[in-house]
């Protein structure tokens, strides 16, 4: 199975987290992944919870990166990745119950099959990998110096 990989330019604004939501969009319909498809819809949540990670917390420009299957499969892998020019890692954040932030990697952590983060150039790319008809999910597995979501805990890029 061939892969397809793009890549979107995003500027430090919060607007760009409904361009990316869009154009992600626009790519899983040319991938052949319907957009009632469940793993469409939490493709697209994360795509805005990682983007919207990089716009407030880094204050940097960052490039959303999707490998998609190239063609109608029943069974393949989304990666997700955004990479942005903080060289500054994902680092657990206690939440209030009534915060309205601030659980954006744990997010990923839970809806996620697998992901993590690892340097890259001067900054740092953090993944995430969707697995079509991967049956039940029981949270993800980090790798690359990633961190797995603990109870009562959620993450903030920064």
């Amino acid at each position: 199975m061939q892969v397809l990989q793009v890549q979107l330019e995003i500027r430090p604004d919060p607007a760009e987290v409904g361009r990316a939501r869009k154009w992600a969009r626009s790519r899983l319909a040319g991938s052949g992944i319907r957009d009632d498809e469940s793993l469409a819809e939490t493709l697209i949540l994360l795509v805005s919870e990682l983007v919207t990670n990089a716009v407030v917390h880094t204050g940097c420009p960052a490039v959303l990166r999707l490998s998609l299957p190239s063609g109608v499969t029943e069974s393949a892998t989304v990666r997700l990745e955004v990479a942005d020019r903080s060289d500054r890692a994902p680092v657990p954040r206690c939440v209030d119950g009534e915060e309205t932030g601030g659980r954006g990697l744990a997010l990923v952590d839970g809806l996620a099959d697998r992901w993590g983060w690892s340097p890259e150039g001067a900054g740092k790319r953090i993944w995430c990998e969707l697995d079509r008809c991967a049956g039940s999910r029981d949270g993800a597995t980090a790798y690359s110096g990633g961190a797995s979501a603990y109870e009562g805990l959620a993450y903030e890029a920064v």
